[in-house]
């Protein structure tokens, strides 16, 4: 094994933080990984990790030397990238992540698509509510309906998307139907949770020109990790929750749900494709960053 191997498995042990996590991902067992890793803090005359029973964590010299594999990682990437570029290559695998809800409604019907005007190329979609980190868990590019901070990653716009507070006809009838923001403290709301969300605090601006936004700190019996679980127990009648056009759009229409404070609204959080700066981004990848463009570009499908 090459030392430049070694690289590479110390720097998924030190994002993974687990010796087996490691050897199973790299296809080698967790003691391969063990004697690699010595074998490098031996070359180094330095330690590079402090183990534990259960995880690993850098030392202050494997933190530094982590940061300079990182380098040397990316720059190889970036070489091997130009030259499939030069030979304009269309192949390999590109690994997309996006909402749950979201991917099972609009991206992975049009993922067939795309494979087959370049058969060389496999999606790999992983559907999480969560955000994953693109560079920590090797992902090339995401698909996000969020406020967006500011990052080292290229953004792209695919369509806007209005948002909404909803019930169902049930509820507001047992419930009464607010009037003002105010009466959303004494409601149910259903709520999206996960580390970094901050959908339990609903900021609602009014219809007037001087209208400043409102920020509740609104609160229900139940909340989820899942978008789609929050729909099911809106159509239900369990609470309110704020949803995107492109979830309710179709329910709303049938009259399952009604909007909710309909001159009061919430910030719009368009959709967007999101991957990280590369000057030789592979081929395959802007390929299906491009048909994603083409495909929600315009007015986007929840809204024709």
């Amino acid at each position: 094994m090459s030392d430049f191997e070694d690289i590479q498995i110390f720097v998924r042990v030190a994002e993974l933080g687990n010796l087996s996590a490691a050897g199973r991902e790299l296809r080698h067992s967790a003691a391969v990984v063990s004697n690699r890793i010595a074998r490098l803090e031996e070359r180094l005359g330095v330690r590079l990790l402090n183990r534990t029973t259960r995880r690993v964590n850098l030392t202050t010299e494997g933190d530094v030397y982590y940061r300079h594999c990182l380098r040397i990682l990316s720059e190889m990437q970036e070489a091997e990238n130009a030259i499939a570029n030069q030979k304009n290559t269309t192949r390999g695998p590109v690994t997309l992540t996006c909402p749950v809800a979201f991917g099972n409604k609009y991206v992975a019907p049009i993922i067939p698509k795309f494979v087959e005007k370049n058969p060389d190329v496999q999606i790999r979609l992983h559907l999480s509510d969560r955000l994953l980190d693109l560079l920590q868990d090797k992902v090339d590019l995401a698909i996000r309906i969020a406020e967006l901070k500011e990052s080292s990653l290229i953004v792209r716009k695919l369509a806007s998307n209005k948002r909404m507070l909803v019930a169902s006809p049930d509820y507001l009838e047992k419930n009464g139907t607010p009037k003002v923001p105010s009466d959303l403290m004494n409601h149910n709301c259903l709520l999206l949770r996960f580390p970094g969300s901050r959908q339990y605090q609903w900021t609602l601006t009014g219809p007037g020109a001087d209208d400043a936004p409102a920020t509740l700190a609104v609160s229900g019996s139940m909340d989820s990790d899942n978008g789609e679980v929050l729909t099911r127990w809106c159509l239900d009648g369990h609470g309110i929750s704020l949803k995107s056009h492109w979830e309710v759009g179709d329910y709303i229409r049938e009259g399952r749900l009604k909007v909710v404070l309909p001159d009061y609204q919430p910030p719009s959080h368009a959709v967007y494709t999101l991957y990280p700066e590369n000057r030789y981004l592979p081929t395959r990848v802007r390929a299906f960053v491009d048909f994603l463009v083409s495909e929600f570009g315009g007015t986007p499908p929840w809204e024709r």
